[in-house]
């Protein structure tokens, strides 16, 4: 694993041979200068999550990506795909693939692509290609995208939500999405190799643990009790903190997990393994 700088911007697949480079676009779980949420890239072709971070991608690298794999409905995981669907309509030559459980996609269909908030542009097509199609996947389910596999694992939050697993050869990481206190995550990441990253929210500080049991995030002592249901001890990245907290979250989860390496995610930070 590798941290990149975040002023190498954008570079080929090419560049990392047969490395898989995962490209923090947000990470928070709010908004403000130089904070956006959730969204993912995975070498230059896949999104995990799709929300304000897609805005600091060019026309040209949204052009570029092929799949997007939804952890859950909620706004600040999606806020961008609508908008994405605009900017890709009519440059394309075939569809954007959009995996999601088939719970994640009804509410999406109901809620957000629905001629109300925004156009149902699975109606649309332009010279006979359409934005996007759904892709439904169920837990436990793996999909196959060129060298990569990702696999959706069922967590728990206030909506449906999933987590991914992502491997290449002998390389793996995890994604959390949004979860709080749950054995499911656990039981299937020990049923597999050891992973080289897990990038885990951590929504809310301790002092907040009433509000974070309600909307089913973790804290740092929620998440700490929880790893030690994972059989082996990756280096731990941490996502979705609440703006503001960040500095208190990162601090208590460093003393929690004193044998675990902690890295506070930024917006712009580039792993590859």
């Amino acid at each position: 694993m590798a941290l990149g700088n975040p002023a190498i911007g954008w570079l080929p697949q090419s560049y990392w041979g047969d490395s898989m480079k995962l490209r923090v676009l947000g990470c928070s779980g709010g908004i403000a200068s130089e904070l956006d949420t959730t969204s993912y890239l995975l070498d230059e072709d896949v999104l995990i999550d799709a929300g304000t971070g897609l805005t600091t991608l060019s026309i040209e690298e949204i052009k570029r990506i092929r799949h997007i794999f939804l952890t859950h409905s909620h706004l600040d995981h999606i806020a961008g795909f609508p908008l994405m669907v605009d900017t890709l309509f009519g440059h394309q030559v075939e569809p954007l693939q959009v995996h999601a459980h088939p719970e994640t996609i009804e509410a999406l269909k109901e809620h957000i692509f629905n001629w109300v908030i925004w156009p149902n542009f699975e109606e649309l097509e332009f010279q006979g290609v359409s934005a996007f199609e759904w892709c439904p996947m169920e837990h436990g389910e793996r999909v196959q995208v060129g060298a990569r596999e990702l696999e959706m694992i069922p967590v728990n939050h206030t909506v449906h939500g999933v987590a991914y697993r992502v491997v290449q050869g002998e390389k793996s990481f995890c994604f959390s999405g949004d979860t709080t206190t749950n054995d499911s995550l656990w039981q299937t990441l020990n049923q597999g190799a050891p992973l080289d990253m897990l990038i885990v929210e951590c929504g809310f500080s301790d002092s907040a643990m009433e509000v974070a049991k309600l909307s089913k995030h973790y804290t740092p002592t929620l998440l700490a009790e929880d790893l030690k249901k994972l059989s082996h001890k990756p280096p731990i990245g941490i996502t979705h903190l609440k703006p503001g907290e960040e500095l208190e979250i990162v601090r208590d989860l460093r003393a929690a997990l004193p044998d675990y390496e902690v890295i506070h995610l930024r917006g712009g930070d580039i792993f590859r393994w």
